[in-house]
């Protein structure tokens, strides 16, 4: 089994998300050592915005007619979707900024968001090609968003990514949240006890899964 560990935040080791994510990791570690780690690190290593160059993900004999700069944007969008089919599992750290997600996340998503690859079009529609995987999102937030319809007509963070990963085909998308940490010490300590019961619980869960659900 594979596991594809991602970080976004630009915060480093003041990061909630990525304390977060390392907790998801261990405890599906604890249930499944065998697991495959990969690590990618967003805020260090994340792929360039969209250009004229990098749109369009060109493949096949098309490829002796690129520029150098095509050629390497080219490599770098199909190493990142790469990995990501090749993965069973995806751990995601994805803080709230302004509302939304990191642009470097997008960035991300902007790569592995490709026709033929991650989702189709037919005549009935699109269709996700990545299915038979389980994402496990944790989702940091300075503020408290999730108890009123104000705060939840604001946020474009966890409703995007639930979005995105179901527009690939996936349908186990699970949360684990930790919101209100710049709320005071009190406020965080207790989003982060609740995040860690969250934790155990989610991963337990998908963790259960048959075997063949998970590796499909």
């Amino acid at each position: 089994m594979k596991l594809l560990h991602i970080d976004s935040s630009v915060l480093g080791n003041n990061s909630v998300s990525r304390q977060l994510t390392r907790q998801i990791v261990t405890e599906w570690l604890a249930v499944h050592p065998g697991t495959r780690i990969d690590y990618l690190d967003l805020a260090t290593s994340a792929p360039s915005h969209l250009s004229m160059d990098s749109l369009g993900f060109r493949l096949g004999p098309q490829g002796e007619s690129l520029t150098d700069v095509q050629k390497r944007e080219n490599a770098t969008s199909e190493a990142l979707v790469t990995q990501f089919l090749a993965a069973d599992i995806v751990v995601v750290g994805a803080p709230l900024y302004n509302f939304s997600i990191p642009s470097q996340l997008k960035a991300w998503i902007d790569r592995v968001a490709q026709a033929g690859r991650t989702f189709t079009y037919t005549d009935k529609g699109a269709v996700g090609l990545a299915t038979g995987k389980t994402v496990i999102v944790a989702s940091s937030r300075g503020g408290v968003y999730s108890t009123s319809d104000a705060g939840r007509a604001l946020e474009h963070q966890e409703s995007y990514l639930q979005t995105v990963f179901g527009f690939f085909g996936i349908t186990d998308v699970r949360f684990v949240r930790a919101e209100g940490v710049a709320m005071g010490d009190a406020q965080k300590l207790a989003a982060l006890v609740a995040a860690d019961r969250d934790i155990k619980t989610t991963v337990a869960e998908a963790a259960n899964q048959p075997q063949a659900a998970l590796a499909a």
